[in-house]
């Protein structure tokens, strides 16, 4: 894991962004938010799982999905199931050592 903190977050809502094998904050105090940094490291596992293209493809038609059966894309990004158990478990420090392969496909529909 490389944390970078990145000026082109600057002018988005987006605290922080994976993209294997940075994570990317928008600010630099970001590094110390225990929550969000377990949550984009959720994020990194899940990405290998799927040998990290496959995330991103996945991630993308999940978002599309829901976003036309919502028509909302805030709503849209918070279905995702990679997203929803990011966000169920960024709270749980030591989820890492205990998430079983795929735990994602528990958080789908």
């Amino acid at each position: 894991m490389i944390m970078v903190c990145q000026r082109l977050l600057k002018n988005t809502k987006i605290s922080a962004i994976t993209i294997f094998p940075f994570i990317i904050l928008r600010k630099d105090a970001s590094r110390h938010d225990r929550m969000l940094i377990n949550h984009e490291k959720i994020h990194l596992r899940q990405q290998l799982e799927l040998f990290i293209v496959f995330f991103y493809l996945w991630y993308v038609i999940e978002y599309y999905y829901w976003f036309f059966r919502l028509k909302n894309s805030f709503q849209a990004y918070k279905s995702i199931s990679f997203e929803r158990e990011a966000y169920a478990m960024e709270n749980d420090f030591n989820y890492l050592e205990t998430r079983k392969w795929w735990s994602f496909l528990k958080f789908l529909i």
